[in-house]
């Protein structure tokens, strides 16, 4: 699996068209990747017995494809492979207030990705993609931690989605009411920004106590997401 070339643009089908708010549309191939690497748990869009069904889960990004996973007795995943997924990783950067309700909105980054997700059944794809999914949660775990047994990897569905269809939105910046009567109101405008960041490392309560935690996580904790 190869990542994709610098600079190669997004597809651009009738799914990933952009209709509205097409300002705020990319095609950049580098932002959807940065999108992606900013997160770790996205929401998998599928149909399952004729009803929608949206499910939260962890994926990883390999640049070219996206790995999420789950149990195999999840409907979710089992119906997957052979049917149209629609997934989505959103960031809220912060609140965009304007002088009128209409005109709030939020600043966000938001990527969505269309196509028909795979079953990995290759176990050294499976490992490698297992891995990706760790390590874009906490990298370092997965050289620290127990890897998976057989009877564990059996027990994981691990589904493979292509990043060759996907669409991509992207709003910065402040409420645009300047150049309106609103603004003539004499009332506040602006950016409430919204930054998420790790916390102090909690212990497991039957852990030795002269057990310290590894330098990854030690990095990891209180780091901005």
């Amino acid at each position: 699996m190869t990542a994709p070339s610098p600079g190669r643009p997004l597809s651009h089908t009738e799914r990933t068209r952009h209709r509205r708010l097409r300002e705020q549309g990319s095609l950049d191939r580098a932002e959807l990747d940065a999108v992606l690497a900013a997160g770790f748990v996205c929401h998998l869009g599928v149909t399952v017995d004729g009803t929608v069904m949206v499910v939260p889960t962890v994926y990883g990004s390999d640049g070219s494809t996206l790995y999420f996973h789950g149990s195999v007795a999840s409907r979710s995943l089992v119906a997957s492979p052979g049917t149209t997924v629609c997934v989505t990783v959103t960031h809220v950067d912060g609140l965009v207030l304007a002088r009128s309700v209409f005109e709030h909105g939020i600043n966000y980054r938001s990527a969505m990705i269309y196509g028909v997700p795979r079953l990995v059944t290759d176990e050294e794809e499976k490992l490698a993609g297992l891995r990706c999914l760790t390590e874009q949660s906490a990298p370092g775990q997965w050289d620290y931690a127990r890897r998976p047994s057989r009877k564990e990897l059996a027990a994981t569905a691990l589904l493979a989605l292509s990043l060759d269809e996907a669409s991509l939105k992207i709003r910065t910046g402040p409420p645009d009411d300047g150049d309106t009567p609103d603004a003539e109101l004499g009332l506040w405008a602006g950016v409430l920004p919204l930054n998420t960041s790790w916390g102090a490392l909690e212990p497991a309560p039957d852990l030795a106590a002269a057990l310290a935690p590894p330098p990854h996580l030690v990095r990891r904790a209180g780091a901005v997401v």
